[in-house]
């Protein structure tokens, strides 16, 4: 971690974030209906997703100048703990022990990495 320069490991957080909430734009897109197959990919939310993840990869490459390629995987698994909250307070899915334990180990590991 000591290659790392905070500015770019922010960076490619906030990139994993915004992943994330483009995870949540396409999937309340996917359960609206719509008219026609062509509704479907000019809806503001597919769009607005799509925009995202594009930008994401944006900054992810961006964030790459500033810390190693070996440490790129261990903060992208961050990711499951926005989608899991995401999934939680908007979906309205349920946790359970098995993922609660799941995301235990993956924090678990992200933290061991870092340190």
């Amino acid at each position: 971690m000591k290659d790392v320069q905070l500015p770019y490991l922010l960076l490619y957080l906030g990139s994993v974030f915004l992943a994330a909430v483009s995870q949540v734009l396409l999937k309340k897109a996917a359960l609206r209906s719509h008219r026609s197959v062509i509704a479907e990919y000019t809806d503001w939310r597919v769009m607005l997703g799509y925009f995202l993840f594009f930008g994401c990869t944006l900054l992810t490459m961006l964030a790459y100048r500033g810390i190693p390629l070996n440490l790129g995987p261990v903060l992208e698994a961050t990711s499951y703990l926005y989608v899991t909250i995401f999934g939680v307070t908007i979906f309205h899915e349920k946790l359970n022990r098995k993922k609660i334990l799941a995301l235990a180990l993956i924090v678990c590991g992200v933290l061991l990495y870092s340190l």
